[in-house]
């Protein structure tokens, strides 16, 4: 699955080496994709290279080749796994997702990091996920990084992106965003249990967690995930 910049710079990288046969330098691939660093655009050639859209010609200065090109379906290769039933200040930031022709899917926020009790972290400069629509079912959906392993027999796995459906109720077994105390935030199944809450892991390493009802608030259910090879 390519990020919305990773296909804008294939799309670049295509119709300039189409017009001239020269790879672009770094620094005007950089002012073309509105960056502020050339780091940025190192990260994005890598993830490009390593997703088999493009290749760096040996012995050459600046050469790359397009060996896919931005009309190829912008799948990773292994392609995407789906599973349905996840800040400090970002939990309140929008979390709708924008609709359209993005090669025929949906553009979710990437909105932060979600790791057990502990404020989701803002990711800087985060780029917009391009998402099948196959994956989501209806409402505003937005996207979270995975952090550690606490729901790892779940099939949730660090470093994947969970596709979150914006709610605030859930029903016993669901995989829910949960913030508690307003501050701390943590992707559990959600169950009641004699007047409490209880966000149960799926790591038999971790304990479940109960909570007053007051304490706990629902920011999404898990709606799909995404991995990247």
């Amino acid at each position: 699955m390519l990020t919305r910049k990773q296909q804008e710079l294939l799309v670049y990288l295509d119709a300039r080496l189409r017009d001239g046969g020269v790879s672009p330098s770094f620094e005007e691939m950089k002012d073309a994709l509105g960056l502020k660093s050339k780091s940025g655009v190192h990260r994005l050639v890598e993830a490009l290279e390593e997703r088999g859209f493009i290749r760096r010609l040996p012995n050459r200065a600046r050469a790359l080749e397009v060996l896919r090109g931005p009309t190829a379906r912008p799948v990773a290769p292994g392609g995407s796994e789906a599973s349905g039933g996840a800040p400090g200040n970002v939990v309140h930031a929008d979390f709708g997702a924008r609709r359209g022709a993005v090669g025929g899917g949906v553009e979710l926020q990437l909105v932060g990091r979600i790791a057990a009790g502990q404020p989701i972290e803002a990711i800087e400069d985060a780029e917009p996920l391009v998402v099948p629509h196959a994956l989501l079912g209806p409402g505003d959906h937005y996207a979270l990084e995975v952090v550690g392993d606490s729901m790892q027999d779940a099939g949730i796995l660090d470093g994947d992106y969970a596709l979150i459906r914006r709610c605030e109720t859930a029903r016993d077994g669901d995989i829910v965003v949960a913030l508690i105390d307003g501050h701390e935030a943590t992707l559990k199944y959600l169950r009641r249990e004699g007047g409490m809450i209880r966000l149960d892991p799926a790591n038999a390493r971790y304990q479940p967690q109960r909570y007053l009802p007051s304490r706990v608030r629902v920011q999404g259910r898990l709606a799909g995930l995404l991995r990247r090879y």
